[in-house]
């Protein structure tokens, strides 16, 4: 069976922190440059996530402050 995307699981991942309440709405979220060293992998895969968990609202993005679970976060 292939594995999933990266970007795939670092979303899974990080949506699942959210719902066990490890991750609260106004958390910090890792930095690109941690998360990439977490995954092991490029700038790309971690941007990219991002980006998806922003637009499905589980997260904010403040350039030049990062990222952070959103206030109220999808259920």
């Amino acid at each position: 069976m292939p594995q999933a995307p990266l970007y795939e699981q670092i979303i899974a991942d990080i949506t699942a922190s959210i719902r066990a309440g490890t991750l609260q709405p106004g958390d910090k979220l890792p930095s690109i440059a941690e998360m990439r060293e977490q995954y092991q992998s490029s700038a790309w895969p971690v941007r990219y996530a991002l980006r998806i968990l922003e637009e499905r609202g589980w997260i904010v993005t403040r350039q030049g402050k990062g990222s952070f679970v959103a206030p109220e976060p999808p259920a």
